[in-house]
């Protein structure tokens, strides 16, 4: 079988953004995976993309304008005067004002929708944007590190060409913003798998399973401290089998976090990097176009070493353990190895008994037996254009010559029907920053540490 086409966004700004002194997010963990991407020699096999920068017209297809507005214009020095803004839209502890936090929300968010435009085109299979997958942001509220939801964001330009999607989530923490954002439809089905319980954001109950016509369609798998590789991918994997089998998506996007990783600062799971990167080749595996997406992650070098790994997991390339002399290399010691081990001391002990994940695991197939085998083509937001009676909100394949044909570049379109390099237009413009072909020593395109 051929190799699948990878499109790969990254943006060299988003490492330059940082929360503040002591916030557990730290932007440059994406520049640090990026790094390491470049020097194993990934970068070469991947078609690579600078985002185009959505507009504010784009991030509204799921957030709201005062919203938006409120991020566009807020800074440190103005806080004082916007405290009822900052209530209303939750910001300003776990989600912190800092310099260009709008700009950075657009940045990650811009690679997520440009990764679904090249999936619905056909010039990807997997489209990669590790600067992605925030998925606690709302509509109108920030939550949990998150501003701007790009998966939410993903699913719905994805929706303009699949009838069903689906959106996997494998960060420690339950994706309740995705959740919430399609809770009545049956046109996106989410799932789940997170700590639960005294934990953010605390929601997630196997007994949420959507409302409406999204009932049934929401999945949640709600786990115990420590779980280990071996149980988890078991349980992803028969629970997601079966998924692929009922509802029978025609795009994933699959949300990476890193935090469920063995030793991450804010984590409590006990994964390795080849434990989580088996589910990302499991999704792989049925040949339905992909968004791959990053997350949560507070361990810096254990979420470069993740996300490049997986990134050679979808490339199918195997790379050496013994990681590649890079500008961070120092950030990896004392072992400098690729791969971490699991936690085995006595307080790590996988606490999911076998009795407790037959339970969830029985409850979880029963709610799927009960979805309904061919799903309508409705989908709703709350936004102008994606909901309620509105004849466009009914996407399918017709649409793109039709209504939806204004939104698409046409001199982008006249090309790849040509089979010529649409990535010369300015939709989202190649990158090839200085010296990232080149191996060793000329390997350089000047960005700075960050502490």
């Amino acid at each position: 079988m051929p190799k699948k086409t990878i499109a790969y966004f990254y943006d060299s700004e988003v490492g330059n953004y940082h929360f503040g002194y002591g916030h557990p997010m730290k932007p440059h963990r994406v520049r640090m995976a990026h790094e390491l991407i470049v020097n194993y020699g990934l970068y070469q096999q991947m078609k690579i993309y600078k985002p185009k920068i959505a507009s504010k017209q784009d991030l509204m297809k799921f957030h709201s304008e005062p919203y938006l507005n409120f991020l566009e214009k807020i800074t440190r020095e103005t806080i004082q005067d916007n405290i009822e803004d900052m209530k209303q839209f939750s910001v300003g502890q776990d989600c912190p004002v800092f310099e260009g936090v709008y700009d950075f929300s657009k940045i990650c968010a811009s690679g997520s929708i440009g990764g679904a435009e090249r999936l619905n085109e056909g010039s990807a299979d997997i489209a990669v944007n590790w600067s992605g997958g925030l998925h606690h942001a709302k509509k109108s509220e920030a939550s949990g590190f998150c501003y701007i939801n790009d998966c939410v964001l993903s699913i719905i330009e994805l929706l303009k060409i699949h009838e069903r999607v689906l959106y996997l989530d494998i960060d420690i923490h339950h994706g309740d913003g995705v959740e919430e954002a399609f809770l009545t439809t049956n046109r996106v089905m989410t799932c789940s798998f997170h700590k639960y319980g005294d934990y953010f954001p605390g929601t997630g109950s196997v007994n949420d399973v959507g409302v409406n016509a999204g009932e049934n369609y929401s999945i949640n798998y709600p786990l115990n401290d420590w779980i280990d590789d071996a149980t988890y991918v078991d349980i992803f994997q028969t629970v997601v089998g079966d998924i692929m089998n009922k509802f029978a998506p025609g795009a994933i996007v699959l949300q990476c976090g890193a935090d469920s990783l063995a030793g991450d600062r804010l984590g409590l799971f006990n994964l390795t990097l080849k434990g989580h990167a088996e589910c990302v080749k499991f999704v792989k595996s049925f040949n339905v176009p992909v968004m791959i997406l990053g997350g949560g992650g507070y361990t810096m070098r254990n979420v470069a070493r993740l996300w490049t790994y997986e990134t050679s997991v979808l490339l199918d390339t195997d790379i050496s353990n013994n990681l590649p002399a890079n500008k961070y290399f120092e950030y990896f010691g004392p072992n400098y190895k690729l791969h971490i081990d699991a936690l085995s001391s006595p307080q790590h002990k996988n606490e999911n008994t076998s009795e407790y994940l037959q339970n969830i695991t029985a409850h979880v197939l029963d709610t799927l037996r009960k979805i309904q085998s061919s799903p309508s083509v409705q989908i709703n937001t709350g936004q102008p254009g994606t909901g309620g009676l509105n004849k466009d909100t009914n996407f399918t394949r017709s649409d793109i010559d039709s209504s939806e044909k204004d939104n698409v570049d046409i001199t982008k379109d006249k090309l790849h029907l040509e089979g010529k390099d649409e990535r010369v237009v300015d939709i989202d413009s190649t990158t090839q920053s200085k010296g990232e072909f080149y191996d060793g020593d000329k390997d350089q395109d000047g960005d700075v540490a960050m502490s």
